[in-house]
């Protein structure tokens, strides 16, 4: 890279300084327009600007940068300073005031905000209509209440963007993990800036439009205000008058690295690139020429040379404040007006004012009240990444305002829409819920001939019921042509009930023995499978990858593949869904019991899904047949099943319990009791040891989403400190989607290790957590939010072995 004085030696400065008092329409063509009152600024005070760009170039914070200033349909500055290019290898070209920019974010409000609004005109779209309305499978999560509106001004909840970290390409892609996202806040109560708004707002624009974000802002908008220079992925022959960025991989983040090259003409942005450089977040390119014509169209009203773009009420609605009063980022729709992101506003113009910033150096700023508008493009990232305009930007703008010698009327008031938000309109789009048929279901359905002339035994317990209540037990006793031989049971026995190690017996109604697989033996054995065709498999699991019942039926798989009989599983829903993975993948040495298979502790498959992965991942070799549900939807919860609810096992008594599990179940290891032997297992956690107040302040300034914390003291009656008052936290889920269970165990691991450090065994929840790793970071005082960040290669890595699997969507 250049030294800072390389750069100054090699300025250029392309000046194109227009005497005030000259008015012209900037196209990039030679055109001037009738003669207007002289503008209203200091040129003495203008040219502050000049001095303060070039010494930020000196201080190498940006190669170069075009900027114009402009007062109506006038240009009193325009200015190209430094270079285009300063990188190795490809020479050293000068700025020019035609030289093409990556708007990154500029995109927001050019293409997107510009493309929504048109359509709120045309009477296709409503600021309050549920975004499910356009995209129906983003109702889940807690989403289905997030209206245009909340994209337009942040206010969705949604995270600042997709992980990155993640494997994937393609804008369907982004789309569909998009709707699985959760959010971090209510709709309409929280700010946050987010990139996954306006790439969701440009699919809007495609479904409602039936055409492509670009070919609608090109044909509806930049053709007719003459942007020539503007659009999504320039073509090859444009690429000399591209300001490049830096070298980054195709689809990799952050860029450098192997394989990286030179960016020109493709987006800088990570998440536009891989949804193939169209996206309502970044991807457009354009030059000063084009933007001049853009403000000047807004500061007009909505229109320009008789072109009609906006009404003026259309213009002063999406260019005022429209967040709540409460929220002290003041938004516009789509535009920023003031908030922690508008320091190129400047020290003076006014709160009436709005712009917006792209990541890669480029701003806009107009202000109604003085009719000037200020655009400032650079590519402040290339050679390495390393520029910053943030500053600069600020006192560039506010040296503009500050040359300014009169405030001119108003030609449109500016009207403040603060933030009454009366919520969305239309209908909530809803997946059909019907009843789910298990997989007993479809096979009593078919009136067992997959069973037919057959020797079975079952695994099975309690939970193998068919929807009527009759026991899958008993139906294959009396399913004609159906021979049950015997009965085999898991951990807490054939009815659910038992908290240690279960014996062998029979059963009483049909007299067949029952195998116990959780007791002196944990696989069957060849004198059990004597005599069997087939062993079949019922059993609800909780999602969890410690809970045991997939390690039976997998130990079952073994037998059967060693001995040569058949196994037939008949699925049941995840109860906590079938779409959200959480955790880490255990270390080879937690492998067991409680952990048959390396996966996220969440691993958000069901039964009949996890034998399938098994037997060809593991090569088991099992003669398998899933019997799968009709009706069931990945992201159903199961209470969306209309099945009754049946406690998997004696400590699983509600879907609430089930839902905590996967973290609270991970720390269990530990010498905590996690509510054993108490009427809210799993829902709370204590010890002698802890003072319930201050774990409870603890957990509840980590904001943790969709759950709090309050202090408790129970006396457990089995377990862990049997008959001794215990103090902690009980766990309140207040939101579910928005729930992350595995961190909430983390987050507690953390508490406690931090406030009792000595007391608490941290090292015994290696067992179940599954990973050394996280413990020793734990240890270290790591904050959980790090540690969390990364297990996503992990749970990347989990999504993609499971894919072939997966047999509901």
């Amino acid at each position: 890279m250049p030294t800072t004085s390389n750069y100054s030696l090699r300025r250029r400065h392309t000046s194109l300084v227009l005497l005030i008092g000259f008015i012209f329409l900037l196209t990039g063509r030679s055109t001037v327009l009738a003669q207007e009152a002289t503008p209203p600024f200091d040129t003495e005070k203008l040219s502050s600007v000049d001095r303060l760009i070039t010494q930020a170039i000196d201080d190498g914070e940006l190669p170069g940068a075009v900027v114009v200033v402009g007062y109506g349909d006038q240009i009193v500055y325009q200015k190209a300073f430094g270079s285009r290019v300063v990188s190795q290898g490809q020479g050293l070209e000068e700025m020019t005031v035609d030289t093409i920019f990556d708007l990154a974010s500029l995109t927001k409000v050019v293409a997107t905000t510009t493309s929504i609004m048109m359509l709120v005109e045309m009477g296709e779209i409503r600021l309050r209509d549920r975004v499910a309305t356009f995209i129906p499978e983003f109702a889940r999560y807690g989403k289905e209440n997030v209206t245009i509106h909340h994209l337009l001004t942040h206010m969705s909840g949604l995270r600042p963007d997709l992980d990155l970290n993640r494997s994937w390409r393609g804008s369907d892609v982004a789309i569909q993990l998009a709707t699985e996202e959760i959010l971090l806040a209510s709709p309409g109560t929280k700010f946050i800036y987010s990139d996954i708004n306006f790439f969701l707002l440009g699919e809007v624009v495609r479904r409602v439009s039936e055409m492509p974000l670009d070919e609608f802002a090109q044909t509806k908008v930049f053709e007719p205000l003459g942007m020539s220079d503007t659009m999504f992925r320039p073509p090859r022959s444009m690429h000399p008058r591209i300001a490049p960025t830096e070298s980054c991989t195709m689809y990799g983040w952050p860029c450098g690295g192997d394989g990286a090259t030179m960016l020109r003409g493709i987006v800088h942005d990570p998440t536009s690139r891989r949804m193939g450089g169209v996206a309502g977040h970044a991807g457009l390119f354009s030059t000063v020429s084009d933007l001049v014509r853009f403000c000047r169209m807004l500061l007009a009203g909505g229109s320009i040379e008789g072109v009609s773009i906006f009404s003026p009420l259309t213009v002063a609605t999406m260019t005022s404040v429209s967040t709540p009063a409460t929220e002290p980022n003041r938004r516009g729709l789509g535009w920023d007006i003031d908030s922690v992101f508008s320091s190129n506003r400047g020290e003076f113009f006014s709160i009436g004012s709005f712009g917006h910033t792209g990541f890669t150096g480029t701003s806009l700023w107009i202000d109604p009240r003085t009719k000037t508008f200020v655009v400032f493009l650079s590519s402040r990232l290339h050679p390495d990444g390393t520029g910053n305009v943030v500053a600069l930007r600020a006192k560039v703008a506010t040296a503009v305002a500050a040359a300014i010698t009169d405030i001119p009327e108003l030609d449109v008031k500016v009207t403040e829409l603060i933030g009454a938000d009366f919520g969305p309109v239309g209908e909530i789009p809803r997946f059909p819920q019907s009843p789910v048929l298990n997989g007993v279901d479809v096979l009593r359905a078919s009136d067992f001939d997959q069973l037919k002339d057959k020797r079975v035994g079952l695994l099975t317990n309690h939970t193998g019921l068919a929807l009527d209540g009759a026991a899958t037990a008993d139906l294959l006793w009396q399913a004609e042509g159906v021979e049950l031989v015997s009965l085999f049971s898991p951990e807490h026995g054939i009815r659910g009930v038992q908290d240690s190690a279960v014996p062998s017996s029979r059963d009483e109604a049909t007299g067949v023995p029952i195998y116990s697989l959780y007791g002196d033996t944990r696989r069957p054995t060849l004198a059990m499978l004597e005599g069997l065709d087939v062993l079949v498999v019922d059993l609800q699991d909780v999602g969890a990858r410690f809970y045991t019942y997939m390690s039976t039926m997998a130990y079952v798989m073994e037998a059967g593949a060693k001995h040569g009989v058949s196994v037939m599983v008949l699925d049941r829903p995840n109860p906590i869904n079938g779409t959200q993975i959480e955790g880490p993948i255990q270390d080879p040495e937690a492998r067991g019991f409680t952990g048959y298979f390396p996966m996220p502790i969440r691993h958000g498959l069901t039964l009949g899904e996890l034998a399938q992965l098994f037997n060809v991942e593991l090569s088991i070799g099992a003669d398998l047949t899933v019997v799968a549900m009709e009706g069931w939807l990945r992201d159903a919860w199961f209470e969306a099943t209309t099945q009754r609810w049946v406690n998997p096992s004696p400590n699983m008594r509600n879907l609430i319990q089930a839902s905590l599990y996967a973290g609270i179940g991970a720390i269990e290891g530990t010498n905590i009791s996690v509510g054993r032997g108490t009427d809210t297992p799993f829902e709370q956690i204590g010890a002698p040891w802890i003072d319930g107040l201050a774990l409870a302040k603890r957990m509840n300034e980590r904001m943790l989403p969709g759950v709090g914390f309050y202090p408790v003291s129970f006396v457990p009656n089995s377990s862990k400190y049997v008959g001794e008052r215990c103090e902690g936290v009980f766990i309140l889920v207040l939101d579910r989607q928005l729930l992350r269970p595995v961190r909430v165990g983390l987050e507690l691991a953390s508490a406690l290790q931090e406030l009792y450090g000595s007391q608490f065994d941290l090292d015994a929840a290696a067992r179940l957590f599954g990973s050394r790793d996280v413990l020793a970071q734990i240890k270290a005082g790591e904050d959980p939010g790090t540690i969390i960040a990364q297990w996503a290669p992990d749970e990347d890595r989990w999504r993609l072995l499971r894919a072939p699997y997966l047999l509901y969507y």
